[in-house]
């Protein structure tokens, strides 16, 4: 019995995890006038200075690099516009 109830709930995290994986943000994202609807990844910064606006369910972490590289230097929290002159990308979580 044991062995089961193990095996099912392994089974049961696996399906979630796989799940989770495809999730996108309900919302809009902004990045200096252009809009992404239902973000999810990375999103590059073309020029300065930016602007980033939150509109999603979800944190966007601003990375200081190309490809979401670099230290992140804000998480931008739904509702939340963040100006940078330093961004380089944007990862909606």
């Amino acid at each position: 019995m044991a062995t089961s109830l193990g095996a099912f709930v392994a089974s049961a995290a696996l399906a979630l995890t796989v799940s989770g994986s495809a999730y996108a943000a309900e919302g809009v994202l902004i990045v200096n006038g252009a809009e992404y609807k239902h973000p999810s990844g990375c999103y590059p910064v073309i020029w300065y200075p930016s602007s980033v606006t939150n509109h999603t369910d979800a944190i966007a972490e601003v990375h200081s690099g190309p490809n979401c590289t670099g230290l992140v230097e804000e998480l931008v929290h739904p509702g939340q516009t963040y100006h940078s002159e330093t961004a380089g990308s944007v990862f909606v979580l």
